[in-house]
């Protein structure tokens, strides 16, 4: 029995509860991020925040993504997106493609994939041999610790929903014509895998949850639950961080 195993994923909330509580988080994260970007008097640069995300096909990534950046300002955070590599991209260390979206002092990222793909994908589907994805665990547990021993919060999310729910999402997206686009052969292709890709998951959160970035795995079979989750655990390990550095969040939008 895995970490995923463990999850209530019957937990859920009203169209009510949630609004009621992004608003409350939209306000307090946008607090922490003038703050952080030395906009509120009083405040310096404060510590880089790296938000991944990590989870299943169609476990609302995209939406709990817009959820978290909603409140903020498009100059104070960056949203990065990554797909296969590209050719030129497959030239260098896996890790070379991330390093210049990484924030600086002061900033915040959102990754929407990351360089687990490395020991997920890249693994199942055999885009790396078996010497090179074994490497990969402590690589990226080295570069984690490198960065949260320099200042930057870390925060690493694996969304997921059970198989039956990401089915039903699927047959949604394939009847709505504006939204077929999203689902792609490789989602079905993937979803014959989801054995390969569940042990996969599993030796990845066991091998790379560490004291400088944990995993937070979401419960995601409901949507307004995840978004909720999401936003409130970025505050949460946000302010941590601030703490941690010496800096006292703001009273502001608590």
């Amino acid at each position: 029995m895995g970490r995923l195993d463990e999850l209530d994923l019957s937990l859920k909330l009203s169209k009510e509860e949630e609004a009621k509580r992004l608003a409350a988080g939209w306000r307090r994260l946008e607090a922490l991020r003038l703050a952080l970007g030395a906009k509120l008097p009083g405040y310096d640069l404060g510590p880089p925040v790296l938000a991944m995300f990590e989870g299943w096909d169609a476990s609302g990534k995209g939406g709990a993504i817009s959820r978290l950046v909603a409140p903020l300002d498009s100059r104070h955070v960056r949203v990065a997106q990554f797909a296969a590599p590209t050719p030129d991209e497959k030239r260098h260390h896996y890790l070379w493609r991330f390093w210049p979206q990484l924030p600086g002092w002061g900033g915040m990222a959102v990754f929407d994939r990351t360089w687990y793909g490395r020991v997920l994908v890249e693994r199942v589907d055999g885009f790396a041999t078996p010497e090179q994805w074994r490497r990969a665990y402590d690589e990226i547990v080295d570069v984690e610790r490198s960065l949260a021993a320099d200042g930057m919060v870390v925060i690493k999310f694996f969304m997921h929903v059970s198989a039956e729910e990401q089915l039903q999402r699927f047959e949604k997206r394939r009847d709505d014509p504006l939204k077929a686009w999203k689902l792609t052969p490789d989602d079905w292709e993937n979803r014959r895998k989801r054995p390969q890709y569940t042990e996969a998951i599993e030796e990845m959160l066991a091998r790379t949850d560490h004291d400088a970035a944990p995993w937070e795995i979401v419960e995601a079979e409901s949507k307004k639950y995840a978004r909720v989750k999401v936003v409130e655990t970025v505050i949460e390990r946000v302010e941590a961080g601030m703490r941690a550095g010496g800096i006292e969040p703001p009273a502001l939008g608590g």
